[in-house]
């Protein structure tokens, strides 16, 4: 699968989202992204250990702390702290993992997909989102 029909796939398919690096500051993506795809009806599980809530959802210190059922994870990190999201991705069974524009692993990503979970690396869902909004 190309990486435009995964991203198409987790756009259409999946609608709760755990975002690691979740930031309480309105001007940077971590914040303004999350935002607008709770905007577009996704459901968004910030992952931040040093807040209590954002957008009125509980935040999670980690993935392994959420109680619920997590579909993607996307990640708001640094390229090389990637790995051990993924790890936790693997371990919550998601079933996919979205690193932001800019942020790239592939030792993660390959990691990602022995464990059965799509991969997106290097773009950001809300222009995907909205190329796909657009189009439709």
């Amino acid at each position: 699968m190309t990486q435009n029909k995964t991203i198409e796939d987790i756009l259409q398919n999946y609608h709760t989202i755990a975002v690691v690096g979740f930031s309480s500051k309105k001007e940077r993506a971590g914040y303004y992204v999350p935002a607008y795809l709770q905007k577009h009806g996704y459901r968004i599980i910030p992952i931040n250990p040093k807040l209590e809530q954002g957008l009125g959802e509980r935040a999670y210190p980690n993935l392994l702390k959420v109680p619920h059922t997590i579909e993607v994870v996307l990640i708001f990190q640094r390229s090389e702290a990637v790995l051990p999201f993924v790890e936790q991705a693997i371990q919550i069974e998601a079933k996919a993992v979205w690193m932001q524009l800019g942020i790239q692993h592939l030792e993660a990503a390959e990691q990602a997909q022995r464990g059965g979970l799509k991969i997106v690396m290097d773009a950001c869902m809300m222009v995907e989102h909205r190329n796909r909004a657009k189009s439709d």
